[in-house]
């Protein structure tokens, strides 16, 4: 426990060499852990629950920052132009881009369960993806979704981030979500992530792009010029 304690974060690989036991082990000793509620299961690995890169729901993730996610996610809205076909991911400062969306004939392709009703109601063509739902989140996950993801191109994608860190780059919690972010990264023409200031510094399980793959929007101050020049900052006012 004291590794996880203090990193808020370990991988089932790195447990198998430190204690020198076999991978079935490591699961069930985590199982066990987990029933006392001293971790929480991930894809690969376990989370503390005391960690800042544990999972919030979706609802706690909207509320948290709301003026300064409003802020950035109007930003990102006036980037996109008329005619775009978009990538929307299932973060929630990703779905308040959605009230200001104003332009004609674009298209959304979204993983977020959340975000499909304001598209129905801003009358923003829509595809969701398939895929196993992620209760905490609302996304869509898996092998289907990336089968599917495949399947597109775009002028743009808008995804969120757990982390952004100059070493560790970009970084989210969840595995299966980060093999998402990255498909659709690469399959953009442009590529945004939504970061508030409270995700600089941070660094979550799973790497999904590097510094430079995508232009960052935020709120961010406290950066030196070279810093926000060399990630590619764009500052908006919250």
């Amino acid at each position: 426990m004291t590794k996880i304690e203090r990193e808020g974060v370990v991988k089932i690989s790195e447990l198998v060499v430190a204690l020198e036991t076999s991978e079935s082990t490591i699961r069930r000793d985590l199982v066990a852990l987990e029933k006392l509620n001293y971790l929480r299961r991930v894809h690969g690995g376990a989370v503390s629950i005391k960690s800042k890169i544990f999972e919030k729901n979706d609802l706690d993730k909207t509320v948290k920052n709301h003026d300064q996610k409003d802020a950035i996610a109007k930003a990102a809205a006036l980037l996109i132009d008329d005619g775009d076909r978009i990538y929307l991911d299932s973060g929630t400062t990703v779905f308040e881009m959605i009230k200001y969306m104003t332009q004609s004939d674009i298209t959304v392709v979204t993983n977020g369960i959340s975000h499909v009703e304001m598209l129905i109601k801003k009358e923003i063509p829509c595809v969701l993806l398939g895929g196993q739902i992620k209760p905490e989140t609302k996304a869509l996950v898996g092998i289907e979704t990336l089968n599917m993801l495949r399947h597109y191109r775009f002028d743009k994608c808008f995804v969120g981030t757990n982390g952004v860190d100059q070493a560790y780059h970009f970084t989210t919690l969840d595995p299966e979500e980060a093999a998402i972010k990255k498909l659709a990264i690469d399959l953009s023409k442009e590529a945004f992530v939504l970061a508030d200031a409270s995700k600089f510094g941070e660094v979550s399980f799973m790497k999904f792009a590097n510094i430079g793959d995508a232009c960052i929007l935020t709120d961010w101050l406290e950066g030196t010029e070279e810093d926000k020049e060399k990630m590619m900052i764009r500052t908006v006012n919250a």
